[in-house]
Parts: structure tokens; C-alpha cells; sequence
């Protein structure tokens, strides 16, 4: 079976999407609790017990980030080049950041010295807090448009540096980005652990939930009335062959709202963002984590889906050269590429699922300060 050219250039926008969201909500969790795990665990026990919910997991969930990677590259190759140029010194820094990670977990309990463990934590916080902010940050970027530009022969060239990126919009993408990950990681810890670190992750569950609510509602206020928008004039039929050079594109005031007035069911996004993240908190504050869990996860999804529906059908909007801009119409790999895609996804994402489904019932329990203990050579 072959799928029509330009419900697959969709359908692919759509996977891609799919594959954050499946990030955020697995591997983000895991940001978060590295974020809190120096203000959490007062001691060597505790903060082991933190490590602990997120030990046998944590590599799984980053497959997400290294397959929705893959799916840029072989789906957008035009982003991939653009993106990877543009954001380099970003991208390196959340790699290095990264990094903190395995290493943390594999040698942070191989030498029982306090300023060994503890140096071992802060790295592991680095690797939970500066991907979070990064990735953040980038988003923010590409909804003020990147200053790159295309040549005749499709060559990306980026105009801008690493420190235009740190603006202060972007900053604030970044900000709402770190807060939803710290909220999903703080309500995963009041599920997964005991007291006293309930008591801490409850609050801080509220702290961080509150402030990203406030910094969405105030990214939403700013990107309206302060951030202009892109909207494509003219281009060939969407089911075309690829070419971004032969649309034309114009910067305008509230441009990133017209999908919404266009598409009212898309207001449904920032609904369920708001209202996801509001009662997580609310779950939160009730004692009922695993709810609280599940809509922290609505809300994610929501706050993402906003920046998406707003911006479709641009992935990558240039803001030096309009008509250059990356769109899902036209930055796209061949009909057959795309068709071979589809269907392994279709294959191997049920099968992830699954996959992972099995692991969090089969290691599902509230981990103890005891347990760990009693189990020394086991626990990280």
C-alpha cells in the first residue's frame, strides 16, 4: 500500500511530534528528577532512592530523543542540516550535558566518599537541568524564526551565534521548559518514593507547576502582541516535489494565531495544557500522584501541541530570508522514504510501547530508604 505524497508529508510531521511528546513525557520525567535530586535527598540514602526510580529506565526512555534525531534526518533532511549547523554549540552543550548521565549512574556509588557521591549528584542535576532548559530555548527560537538562508544549491547558511540564541523570549521558553519536566519529575518521586521525600517533591510540585503555568499564560501574552508571525503567500501544490525556494513567505503581527482561527479545534491545545498542568498540581496537593502523573503528561503534551498547531505547516522558519524557511511541505525526503518510514514505525513504535509498558509494571513499587540498604550491591 502506497499513501498519497502529501498525507504523508502530514502524517510525518505528525510522527515527528509524537516522538518529542513520547521524550518529554519518558525521558523529561527523568530531567526532572535529576533537576531535584540535590534539593531532595538530604543524605547519601535518600538521594539513592531518587536515582533508583529512574535507574532501570531512564536509557529506554532517551531512545525517544535518539529516534525522533533519526526521524529528522531521514524525514527532514533540510532541518537536520539547518538545525544542527544553526543551534550547533546549543546541541553540544545538551550532548555534553547529557553525557553527565550514564556516568553519573554507573560511578557515582562506586566509592563511598561524600565529596565523590556528591559531585557525582550536581553532575547528575547538570544532566537533568541544561537539556531541559536547551531544548526549551530552541523551541522558543524557532517560533521568532532562525536567521539561516538557502543558496541555489539548497545549502543551508546560518547568519546568527550561539549567544542571539540566549534571548530573552527564548529564555522564557527555556524556563517553561525546566518548570513542566521538574513538575513531571517531582510528582514521579511522590509516587514512586516514601517519606519524607513525599513531603519535599509535593512541594516543590507546586512550585514548579505554578511557575510554568505562569510563564505559558505569559509566553502566550508575549508571542502575540510582541513576536510576529510567518505565513506562507504562495507555493506549488503540497504534494509536490520538494523545493523551499519556490513559496513565498511574508513576516506579520499575529500570524502564529491565524491556524486557531482557522482551525478552532486546535484551541483545544492550550486548553489541555493549562488545564493539564493545573490539575496535576491539584492532584498533586490531594495526594493522587498516579493521576497527578497522568495529566502532568496532558499538560506537556498540550503546552507542545500549542507551539506546534501555531506554527504549522513551518518546522523551521528563517527570519533573515523568509522564502527560505522550512516548511513540512517542501523540507521533506522523497515519496519512497517516507513511505518506508511509515510503515517501520508502524511496526516498531507499537512494539516500544509495549516494550516499555511491560518494564514499568514489572519494576512498579515505592522504593525505600530500607530497600535500598538491604540491598546495597544492587542499588545505584
Amino acid at each position: 500500500m502506497i499513501l498519497d505524497y502529501e498525507i504523508l508529508k502530514f502524517v510525518w510531521w505528525l510522527l515527528v511530534g509524537v516522538l518529542f511528546i513520547g521524550f518529554a513525557v519518558t525521558d523529561g520525567m527523568d530531567m526532572g528528577v535529576g533537576t531535584l535530586l540535590p534539593f531532595l535527598g538530604k543524605n547519601d540514602a535518600e538521594r539513592r532512592v531518587i536515582i533508583n526510580t529512574v535507574g532501570p529506565h531512564w536509557d529506554g526512555n532517551q531512545v525517544w530523543l535518539i529516534t525522533a534525531g533519526g526521524a529528522i534526518f531521514a524525514a527532514w533532511p533540510l532541518v537536520y542540516g539547518a538545525a544542527f549547523s544553526g543551534f550547533y554549540f546549543a546541541m553540544l552543550l545538551a550532548l555534553f550535558a547529557l553525557f553527565f548521565r550514564p556516568v553519573g549512574f554507573d560511578y557515582r556509588s562506586k566509592i563511598d566518599n561524600k565529596a565523590w557521591r556528591n559531585a557525582w549528584d550536581w553532575g547528575l542535576f547538570i544532566g537533568g537541568a541544561v537539556p531541559a532548559l536547551v531544548f526549551g530555548i530552541a523551541f522558543g527560537n524557532l517560533l521568532q524564526g532562525v536567521p539561516f538562508h538557502l543558496d541555489e544549491l539548497l545549502r543551508p547558511y546560518y547568519t546568527g551565534s550561539f549567544f542571539a540564541l540566549l534571548n530573552p523570549f527564548a529564555l522564557l521558553a527555556g524556563l517553561i521548559s525546566l518548570g513542566m519536566l521538574t513538575l513531571h519529575g517531582a510528582i514521579w518521586l511522590q509516587l514512586r518514593t516514601s517519606e519524607p521525600i513525599v513531603s519535599r517533591a509535593k512541594q516543590w510540585a507546586k512550585v514548579t507547576g505554578l511557575a510554568t503555568i505562569i510563564g505559558f499564560a505569559l509566553a502566550g501574552i508575549w508571542l502575540t502582541f510582541f513576536v510576529d508571525g510567518f505565513r506562507v503567500v504562495s507555493m506549488p501544490p503540497t504534494d509536490a516535489t520538494p523545493n523551499p525556494l519556490t513559496k513565498e513567505v511574508v513576516i506579520e503581527p499575529f500570524a502564529w494565531l491565524a491556524n486557531y482561527g482557522r482551525h478552532p479545534w486546535t484551541l483545544f491545545f492550550p486548553i489541555i495544557g493549562f488545564a493539564g498542568l493545573g490539575y496535576a498540581v491539584s492532584l498533586s496537593m490531594q495526594d493522587r500522584a498516579g493521576l497527578g502523573l497522568v495529566m502532568s503528561g496532558v499538560g506537556i503534551t498540550g503546552v507542545i501541541m500549542t507551539a506546534g498547531s501555531a506554527m504549522f505547516p513551518f518546522i523551521m522558519p528563517s527570519s533573515t530570508n523568509p522564502g527560505s524557511s522550512l516548511i513540512a511541505w517542501d523540507a521533506t525526503s522523497s515519496h519512497l522514504t517516507l513511505t518506508v518510514m511509515f510503515w517501520a514505525a508502524v511496526i516498531f513504535i507499537p512494539i516500544i510501547l509495549a516494550y516499555t509498558t511491560w518494564t514499568y509494571a514489572r519494576m512498579w513499587r515505592r522504593i525505600t530508604v530500607e530497600e535500598i540498604e538491604s540491598q546495597d550491591k544492587l542499588a545505584y
